[in-house]
């Protein structure tokens, strides 16, 4: 993708939850949003890979945008009237205003109203002093100035970085996300991709692909 994010929902995707009604903004709207916030965020999840791969190659169910827990009061303040769920113990409760919420909470879902398509979705990662710290295993680690890329007025989530929460289960849309950007990683890239693999998961299928050139 070329010049400023635009709105790549492929068509208004639609997604039905127990919850409600998925129907994600258009990325450039949501990018739009958050450059209010005093704090640093990213997008991250299908847009970050697709970014990096430089094309439209798949649809995509939401937007995801992630930030340093430590500044999720700054974030909930920016969405003052917008209707914020925070996903915990298998359901959504209201996210209410100043609330600090519990370390075991990492998943946001956001919409204009009460009753709306829910348009996106924030999640809360961990930050040790200038560190991102993968909260699915905290020996994987990586300094905070390498965790993103700028991409025209914002910063999405580094691509092998996506990629390790995406390998957790990989689903075919994860696989597609695999194969569609693995040809633009730097062997930097995909030396760091396969070492998280292997301190995670052992052995894991993106391994040998990873190596192979």
């Amino acid at each position: 993708m070329d010049g400023a994010p635009g709105p790549l929902n492929h068509g208004g995707v639609r997604i039905e939850t127990p919850w409600g009604t998925w129907e994600h903004a258009p990325l450039h709207e949501v990018v739009a949003l958050l450059r209010e916030l005093r704090a640093p965020w990213w997008v991250a999840g299908g847009y970050a890979i697709e970014r990096a791969v430089g094309r439209a190659y798949r649809q995509h169910g939401d937007v995801d945008v992630a930030l340093p827990r430590r500044d999720q009061l700054a974030v909930r303040r920016l969405l003052d009237g917008w209707d914020a769920h925070v996903a915990l113990d298998g359901t959504l409760r209201p996210w209410e205003a100043g609330e600090t919420l519990p370390a075991r909470a990492h998943d946001i879902w956001v919409r204009e109203h009460p009753g709306g398509p829910w348009r996106f979705q924030l999640m809360l990662d961990e930050i040790d002093g200038e560190q991102w710290v993968y909260r699915r295993d905290p020996r994987i680690r990586r300094p905070l100035a390498g965790l993103t890329v700028a991409d025209d007025g914002f910063r999405r989530l580094a691509p092998e970085i996506q990629l390790l929460y995406k390998a957790k289960g990989v689903r075919p849309k994860d696989e597609t996300d695999f194969a569609a950007v693995l040809p633009v990683l730097t062997d930097e890239q995909r030396r760091w991709l396969a070492g998280a693999l292997e301190t995670e998961h052992i052995a894991h299928p993106w391994i040998t692909r990873l190596h192979l050139r």
